[in-house]
């Protein structure tokens, strides 16, 4: 040992080695200096990540912002530095040895890595805010770029939908998202003016005429819509104006009659809110409280009638037997909601079924309107944006959903009784939810949709 640190002491001279008279004032000597060095190389070493593994937090102690870099080199050390702790150490020891003065270098060094540290640590908490501007411009990109294509990719628009479109390229989303505007660029306009002529063709076939023209079937479908109308989203007046309630009765009515296997059944009606207001923001600007029906053309109010009629017939052509006799469709989705429910969270499952609530009792609603009536209805765009990206897969997705917005009420439903559970369940508190409860509800049932896509025998009893 004493050869060892002869040598790393080189500059001291032989006469100082003299001077020391006894045996135990060298070894004293020799341990002061051997403790030094090892305390230069356990602060080097200090806070240090192991091999595999990430330094999750951040020391405030000066002193250990030493692990940096090491005393020898101006580079900081990178993932590959620490691989390991001896080459940590050995890297440590041979600085030591190019140095005369051990602890002028650990002063020296602390004060110039302190500042390094600063300049780093000011870089990473920079980063994020940066990061989340960039991922945002990003997407809007993405966007742009598809749609302003000669050919839209369906699928890449889907996949940027499913997290939300911005809202003034959602009418243009929409329209290609339920396959009633062509991919093609150079058609698009076309394929629009024509099958919005066709629309009026057929208002002028079915709506406008006599009621002796009608049969009685039809008169009493008419009188059944133009009840309904005027009861759609109460909440908000701008539907609540008579002209929009008499666009709403046209395009209902027109579907119900191209439609026999189904007609008109309630809650449909619901279902054409969400493109009223999508393709009336391309003439209209503001809130949806301040609209006003009367301030469009006649030529624009039509164009906007028979894209909501089109893109309605679209949506429900994929769900028909939603509408027919006995909605069957309905059923088997509230009976696989029942199941999926059951294996995802058995004590309510369990409870509810000790209570005798029956899902059919609160779930039919939420099927039929597809959960526009349980939730704001400025969240409700937002939530089509998915509803739209899924396409043909949507009534399978729905399930998910459900049971992710069922028991996001989890442990409250546990501690109610029947009457109360029933009242809870079509009552429920949604009126003050933003966007981030609805995300938090898309996010889960993507996850268990995820998880269970790969076993389908899983909704089987």
């Amino acid at each position: 040992m004493w050869e060892v640190m002869r040598s790393r002491n080189s500059s001291f001279k032989e006469e100082d080695l003299k001077k020391e008279t006894s045996p135990s004032s060298a070894s004293s000597a020799v341990d002061s200096r051997f403790n030094q060095t090892l305390r230069s190389v356990h602060g080097l070493l200090k806070g240090r990540s192991f091999p595999g593994k990430i330094l999750i937090t951040r020391r405030t102690d000066p002193q250990d912002d030493l692990i940096l870099r090491s005393p020898d080199s101006n580079r900081s050390l990178s993932d590959n530095d620490t691989g390991s702790s001896e080459r940590v150490a050995e890297s440590s020891q041979d600085g030591l040895q190019n140095r005369s003065n051990a602890s002028t270098t650990t002063s020296f060094s602390k004060m110039k890595l302190s500042t390094s540290n600063s300049e780093n640590a000011s870089r990473e908490v920079q980063k994020p805010t940066v990061g989340a501007r960039a991922t945002d411009s990003a997407r809007l990109m993405k966007f742009t770029k598809e749609l302003s294509g000669t050919t839209v990719i369906l699928d890449n628009l889907r996949e940027l939908a499913w997290s939300g479109v911005p809202q003034y390229l959602r009418p243009s989303v929409w329209r290609l998202l339920l396959g009633y505007a062509p991919p093609n660029s150079d058609r698009r306009e076309g394929v629009l003016r024509r099958k919005r002529l066709e629309y009026l063709d057929c208002v002028a076939q079915y709506y406008d005429v006599q009621d002796t023209e009608r049969t009685d079937e039809e008169i009493n479908m008419l009188r059944q819509i133009a009840v309904d109308c005027p009861r759609t989203v109460p909440d908000v007046s701008f539907f609540q104006q008579p002209e929009v309630q008499k666009s709403l009765e046209r395009i209902l009515y027109i579907w119900a009659i191209r439609h026999p296997a189904s007609g008109y059944v309630q809650g449909i009606n619901d279902l054409a809110t969400p493109f009223l207001v999508v393709f009336l923001s391309e003439h209209l600007e503001g809130s949806v409280e301040n609209w006003s029906i009367a301030d469009l053309s006649p030529d624009q109010i039509s164009n906007v009638e028979a894209d909501c009629y089109w893109c309605l017939s679209k949506l429900l052509d994929g769900m028909q037997d939603h509408y027919t006799f006995a909605q069957p469709g309905i059923q088997l989705l509230v009976f696989k909601l029942k199941e999926l429910v059951r294996r995802i969270d058995e004590p309510v499952s369990t409870h509810m079924e000790n209570q005798g609530l029956e899902f059919l009792q609160f779930a039919f609603r939420w099927v039929n309107c597809l959960l526009i009536r349980e939730i704001p209805f400025h969240l409700v765009t937002r939530l089509w944006d998915t509803y739209l990206a899924e396409g043909d897969a949507l009534p399978e997705f729905l399930v998910y959903i459900f049971a992710s917005f069922l028991l996001t009420w989890s442990d409250k439903l546990q501690k109610l009784e029947f009457q109360d559970m029933v009242m809870f369940l079509q009552h429920l508190p949604t009126n003050n939810w933003s966007h981030l409860e609805l995300e938090m509800v898309l996010s889960q049932a993507y996850m268990w949709h995820t998880m269970f896509k790969r076993s389908p025998s899983h909704l089987v009893s």
